[in-house]
């Protein structure tokens, strides 16, 4: 986790969270040296799993996500068209830690999980986004 989730709401009242993750990749080139590269992904949880999300995971704490991408694109102030794509998360695995709640798994799937929320599928509009 690169920082806390940040929870905000729509004005139906459904919880949305946004944070970042970082994924690690390394190798070794073809000089014998290693290298390491770091790579930042925004994520984008809604409903009850965002609540959880902010309620259990803090920056430095491992996460296991998934889901799907998703790019957006809107006009900033000097009227440019920008782009950005996140990880619509799907499930949330939270791991590490020293919490009694270390590996809590939570998805939304409909079927339910005895780890699990069982949560439905968000309906809102792109209005509905408060970003």
């Amino acid at each position: 986790m690169g920082q806390n989730p940040e929870v905000r709401y729509t004005p139906s009242g459904m919880a949305v969270a946004n944070f970042s993750v970082a994924t690690n990749e390394s190798w070794t080139d073809k000089s014998g040296q290693k290298q390491e590269r770091t790579e930042w992904h925004k994520v984008v949880v809604w409903g009850k799993l965002a609540e959880l999300c902010n309620q259990y995971l803090t920056k430095g704490r491992q996460a296991y996500v998934e889901g799907r991408l998703q790019t957006r694109q809107w006009q900033d102030k000097d009227g440019q068209t920008k782009y950005t794509t996140e990880i619509q998360a799907q499930t949330v695995q939270f791991l590490g830690g020293q919490s009694a709640n270390a590996g809590v798994s939570t998805s939304t799937d409909k079927t339910p999980q005895p780890q699990g929320a069982d949560l439905p599928e968000p309906s809102f509009t792109e209005d509905d986004i408060p970003f």
